[in-house]
């Protein structure tokens, strides 16, 4: 037996004229709230508020800001300005201490095998870390611990 499978799902349903129930209700709202506008404030008051108003409404109904809808871009602005920012990143740039590489080059031969935590992918942000510090040759005599670089601070340290 064949059935027939729906090809655009993804497409929603024009139900007001040429508009989505999503649109229509951006567009509705919109000239609902220009109407009140104009009938509560004067008229110099209520023309920006109703250019404002108009504008966000029909940007909510049309505009698409990279193939995806305005809304979208408008909640992920808002949640980043309220939510907080964690920027991690240590740039000094130090000259290698030819003391320090002498004295742990017999160190820096082993292999370093992390042990198996709770989490794989922090013992590997870990382990590039180390090598990229040792390759800087920024890493100091107190961060060495047992022919090791520990890393600066990770992440959960840095959300304390």
């Amino acid at each position: 037996m064949q059935f027939q499978v729906p090809q655009f799902i993804e497409v929603e349903d024009k139900i007001f004229g040429p508009l989505t129930f999503k649109q229509f209700v951006y567009v509705a709202g919109g000239a609902g709230a220009a109407y009140l506008f104009w009938r509560i404030l004067p008229v110099y008051l209520s023309l920006p508020f109703i250019a404002c108003v108009g504008g966000l409404a029909a940007a909510l109904a049309f505009y698409q800001f990279n193939g995806r809808p305005f809304i979208l871009a408008l909640e992920n602005a808002v949640y980043f300005f309220l939510r907080t920012k964690l920027y991690l990143w240590n740039n000094s740039a130090r000259k290698p201490v030819l003391r320090a590489a002498a004295v742990n080059s017999k160190a820096s031969s082993e292999v370093y095998i992390p042990k198996l935590s709770d989490s794989r992918l922090h013992e590997l942000a870990w382990s590039l870390d180390i090598k990229e510090r040792i390759a800087a040759g920024v890493a100091e005599d107190e961060e060495r611990e047992g022919g090791v670089v520990s890393p600066i601070r990770t992440a959960r340290e840095a959300r304390v």
